[in-house]
């Protein structure tokens, strides 16, 4: 397609009442879109293809002493259970600011007992545990947002 008769779409799709008009001709693709009452050609570029974004900075290679700790950290942890938040909200220790927190790290947990409460839509759900052991690790600061699935806490059994 040539200028003469890309000019003669634009002046149609200008007279017309029509919004976008879609040209295809073999390979080339021509989109006319109107703008402010008056016509534009958009016209296709080599497609370009996304690449990922690459960090500016220099990235820090780990030790093999760091690289020693975080192994033993998941060897540990792995013989932990994880309680997650089964809903979105917001997370409180205890049932009201001045009161003790339902549990702290250290502490004995049965099935049934109250770990914290997840406020969602202005509704107070208590989580309650269902596992016995020992609460090793509390991962939420009081009156944080917890996601879905997120782990609050790491229980010994």
């Amino acid at each position: 397609m040539n200028l003469k008769e890309i000019q003669q779409l634009i002046e149609i799709v200008n007279v017309s009442s029509l919004d976008e008009v879609i040209v295809k001709d073999g390979q080339s693709e021509i989109t006319l879109r109107r703008n402010n009452s008056k016509a534009q050609a958009v016209l296709p570029t080599t497609p370009v293809i996304a690449q990922p974004a690459q960090a500016s900075q220099p990235v820090a290679r780990p030790t093999v002493q760091e690289q020693a700790a975080p192994a033993a950290a998941e060897q540990a942890a792995s013989d932990l259970i994880e309680i997650h938040s089964p809903i979105v909200g917001t997370y409180y220790r205890s049932p009201s600011p001045d009161s003790l927190p339902f549990v702290k790290e250290g502490d004995k947990v049965k099935p049934g007992d109250v770990l914290c409460i997840i406020e969602a839509m202005k509704l107070m759900n208590e989580i309650e545990s269902e596992v016995s052991g020992t609460i090793v690790e509390v991962l939420i600061e009081n009156g944080q947002p917890v996601e879905y699935n997120q782990v609050l806490f790491r229980v010994k059994p």
